[in-house]
C-alpha cells in the first residue's frame, strides 16, 4: 500500500551551487581569460548570490545569470559570448534540471598580456 498523502520528495539546490557551475563552465571556454569583478551596487550590501564574475537570481525556479568576463585578445567577442551563454545554459540545465531565462555575458576587458609587441 502507498500513502498519497505524503509530500513528494525535494531537492534543493544552493545559489553557490548554480554560481559554481556558470562560472567553471565559463572559465572552460576557449576564449575566456577569466572572471571579471562585479562592481557595487545593492546585491552586494544583501549578498544576493553575487561572486566573483556571477550574479544568479531565481525566479518561479528559472534561472537568470550574469557573467562578468574577461576574454583573451584575437578572439572573436562575439562568437565566445554566445558559446559562453549556450555551454553555461545546458550546463545548468543538465546538472541541477531547471530552467534558464537568460544569460547575459558582460565583456569587462581584454587581456592583451601575451600579445607580441609589433
Amino acid at each position: 500500500m502507498t500513502n498519497t498523502d505524503q509530500p513528494a520528495n525535494k531537492t534543493i539546490v544552493s545559489t553557490d551551487v548554480l554560481v559554481n557551475i556558470a562560472k567553471f563552465t565559463a572559465l572552460s571556454m576557449p576564449g575566456v581569460n577569466r572572471m571579471a569583478p562585479i562592481s557595487g551596487g545593492i546585491n552586494r550590501l544583501f549578498r544576493r548570490a553575487v561572486h566573483e564574475g556571477v550574479r544568479i537570481e531565481i525566479e518561479d525556479n528559472t534561472v537568470f545569470a550574469d557573467l562578468h568576463l574577461v576574454l583573451n585578445d584575437n578572439i572573436n567577442i562575439r562568437e565566445v559570448s554566445r558559446d559562453v551563454q549556450e555551454k553555461v545554459t545546458r550546463a545548468i540545465q543538465e546538472m541541477v534540471g531547471m530552467d534558464v531565462g537568460q544569460v547575459n555575458i558582460h565583456i569587462e576587458d581584454i587581456n592583451f598580456e601575451g600579445s607580441a609587441e609589433v
